[in-house]
């Protein structure tokens, strides 16, 4: 009991990287609006500040696997943590200081690496600690945590909100609200101070002792030293495998797959919801002020609440059921929102197509890719294809983030026949799509041995796992 109350504490630690993720991504939903009219920008300058992170993200999650085999999962993740706390602390720069919109988007950046960084090596963190037979349990907590977190901010900034006036809001609240990410940011930073190195690097590091040390303590010295003789062995097998061309016959087509599923994740509109619903509620759904973070709120707890839904189904419907029933669900949603834009009927309709997008959205697409993703890939091109596919999922993030804006604002979008709806259809025909891509080029992972879905895919013997 003891062994295992401390792996679900480590667990827990190094699972706030995902927390800080989804706080990240919900704060600015929470205060953009506020600083958008303390600073007057226009559609295009939103966009950039918003999704200016988002390229923080991209070049974190590029750099965040050399930089890990160099320093560990730890080190990697204590970086990621003073960078989101660089981030908070910055973003809401005090009125005696020199903020500035330059300011805002640098720090913004600084969060972005940490997510990034934190993206990538706390769910690899987990997974080197876990034992086998809950390792699927304990990875998938990472996601839960950016789902909470997301939750989480938006009772912090409906709290703040809701605390003074909306011109208190424009002048100082959006930085209270972004300060407040301080508090989780170095909560993470102190309790990683106190985490283990992952066993599994500090044997490629040729440190038994010390791996044995972190094993025994999770495992119990017996356990402890089956679980290093596995690990040795899996090293020694990951030197032995040739080096793959990702462009070679076979290879390449596969990651286009993975790929193009991970980009699709994105033009559900998902970030768009998420980042600017404060946008939404009010000048497409007619919130007044102050209803609008009370929605958002609404928003989160759906999207919390369907999150565990897929967990609790995800091994028993299968992948890609979750993927029909979600894209179902999602464009259902979309279009009764766009439909009631259009002939200017917006209400209680409008809020349940958002929800129906959210929820939709929450037990499919959220969690069932990155679990495709982490299956679907033949072992010896695992790593490199993963870093491709996450990575454009980051540039097809800021692609939607910084267009939204400026398309929900344009001419053609608020004339007569649109009427604000145009970009909800948009995203409508992608998810669509979806279905048909998933139809055609997704297998179906569920009960399968990572040996039997590869032999799934056309690739020449060659090339296979050595």
């Amino acid at each position: 009991m003891k062994n295992k109350t401390y792996l679900i504490l480590i667990t827990i630690v190094s699972a706030l990287g995902g927390l800080l993720f989804g706080y990240d991504t919900g704060v600015i939903n929470g205060s953009q609006y506020y600083f958008s009219q303390y600073f007057d920008l226009d559609a295009g300058m939103k966009g950039w500040v918003v999704g200016s992170a988002l390229l923080g993200c991209f070049v974190g999650a590029i750099v965040a696997g050399p930089l890990s085999s160099a320093i560990g999962r730890k080190y990697s993740l204590i970086i990621s943590s003073i960078l989101f706390s660089l981030s908070a602390w910055g973003s809401g720069l005090p009125e005696f200081l020199p903020q500035s919109v330059s300011l805002l988007v640098v720090f913004r950046i600084l969060g972005g690496l940490g997510i990034g960084i934190a993206s990538m090596n706390a769910p690899t963190y987990i997974a080197e600690i876990a034992p086998a037979k809950i390792r699927g349990t304990l990875v998938s907590y990472y996601q839960l945590a950016i789902v909470l977190g997301f939750f989480l901010v938006f009772l912090v900034t409906y709290f703040i909100g809701n605390s003074a006036t909306e011109a208190e809001n424009i002048q100082n609240g959006w930085r209270y609200m972004l300060w407040s990410e301080l508090v989780p940011s170095m909560l993470f930073l102190v309790l990683l101070l106190f985490v283990p190195k992952s066993p599994r690097w500090l044997a490629m590091k040729g440190s038994k002792s010390k791996a044995l040390g972190v094993l025994a303590r999770i495992h119990g010295e017996d356990i402890a030293q089956l679980e290093f003789k596995e690990i040795e062995k899996s090293l020694e097998k990951d030197r032995s495998k040739s080096k793959v061309n990702i462009f070679a016959k076979g290879i390449f087509s596969i990651i286009v797959i993975g790929t193009v599923l991970s980009v699709l994740q994105q033009f559900t509109g998902i970030n768009a919801v998420l980042y600017y619903g404060a946008d939404i509620f009010e000048q497409a759904l007619g919130f007044g002020k102050d209803d609008i973070l009370q929605q958002q709120v609404l928003l989160a707890g759906i999207n919390l609440i369907f999150t565990f839904v897929a967990m609790a189904t995800v091994d028993r419907l299968g992948r890609k059921p979750l993927l029909y029933i979600g894209s179902v669900g999602m464009t259902v949603g979309f279009v009764l929102l766009g439909v009631t834009l259009m002939t200017d009927s917006v209400g209680i309709l409008s809020l349940i197509g958002v929800l129906l997008f959210i929820a939709s959205f929450a037990m499919s697409m959220g969690p069932v890719v990155w679990v495709i993703l982490s299956e679907m890939f033949p072992n010896n091109i695992r790593s490199a294809a993963m870093s491709i596919a996450v990575a454009a999922q980051w540039a097809a993030n800021y692609v939607v983030t910084q267009s939204f804006p400026v398309v929900a604002e344009s001419e053609m979008n608020n004339g007569d026949f649109w009427n604000g709806s145009l970009p909800y259809f948009i995203f409508s025909a992608f998810i669509i799509g979806i279905i048909f891509f998933t139809m055609k080029y997704i297998p179906e992972t569920k009960g399968k041995s990572l040996e039997e879905l590869e032999n799934m895919w056309d690739i020449p013997e060659d090339l296979k796992e050595v």
